[in-house]
């Protein structure tokens, strides 16, 4: 582990008594600016996220990489591995599981709560990771979690790759209920790539999700295709966040 990790226990349990895993941070190399918690995909964790991320041309962000809990995954037999919250089947009739959703929405949203008041604060994730980040950032524009808790947490950037976004099908009528929903959904930026190849979490769920969200009135969406890819990413996909992160967040350095 290089000198900028630090890893830490969690000791933070989900509603179903789930414990999540180890939490790791890559520390700035240069002034701390913002901060980003950055969730893998199923079966991974937090230790292989860092080691990605801390290759980044982005000196002035600190990223916290936390494990999700190990649970019993309907996509799998119900066998148990790492997950955010449950899943079948990825297709248009997927069922979300809320309380899952929301005790992980919960997690990051206390991972972020601590950071000083100077730092902008975000949220990225690929595949799984990329859909309950996206659901964080409806949580954060709705101002409340599915189970109707408040959600205090003011994210300003977020980043999906090769995800989808849980509860698409109702979201533009709840942002639409209230004036502040819709003033916070055109207040952040959100950028979302996908492979046209992908055999996991199939293109057109990228290319729903992004269109779901701008119905809702997220203003600022881009969503980049990569014509070919499979369910991973590539240098070319990540310097294109690298780029997008230090524009938007206004990093020392960025044009």
């Amino acid at each position: 582990m290089s000198y900028s990790h630090q890893s830490m226990g969690s000791g933070s349990r989900s509603a179903r008594g789930y414990e999540f895993g180890r939490t790791y941070v890559v520390r700035p190399k240069g002034k701390h600016q913002a901060t980003i918690v950055w969730l893998h995909g199923l079966g991974d964790n937090g230790s292989s996220s860092s080691q990605l991320l801390e290759s980044l041309p982005l000196p002035n962000i600190k990223w916290i990489c936390p494990t999700a809990p190990s649970r019993p995954v309907s996509l799998l037999g119900g066998f148990p591995c790492t997950a955010w919250f449950d899943v079948g089947e990825i297709s248009e009739d997927l069922h979300d599981d809320i309380e899952g959703l929301d005790a992980s929405a919960a997690h990051i949203a206390n991972l972020l709560s601590t950071e000083p008041t100077d730092v902008t604060v975000g949220i990225g994730g690929f595949s799984m990771g990329a859909a309950i980040a996206l659901y964080s950032t409806t949580c954060y524009a709705l101002g409340r979690y599915g189970n109707g808790l408040p959600y205090t947490i003011n994210l300003r950037a977020t980043v999906g790759l090769s995800g989808w976004l849980p509860g698409w099908r109702s979201l533009r009528s709840k942002i639409e209920s209230s004036n502040e929903a819709a003033r916070r959904a055109a207040s952040i930026p959100v950028i979302l790539a996908h492979g046209t190849s992908d055999d996991v979490v199939p293109y057109r769920f990228g290319e729903t999700s992004a269109h779901a969200l701008a119905m809702a009135g997220f203003r600022q969406v881009v969503f980049k295709p990569y014509e070919g890819l499979g369910h991973y990413t590539v240098p070319k996909e990540m310097n294109e966040v690298v780029h997008w992160l230090a524009s938007r967040l206004g990093l020392d350095g960025s044009r």
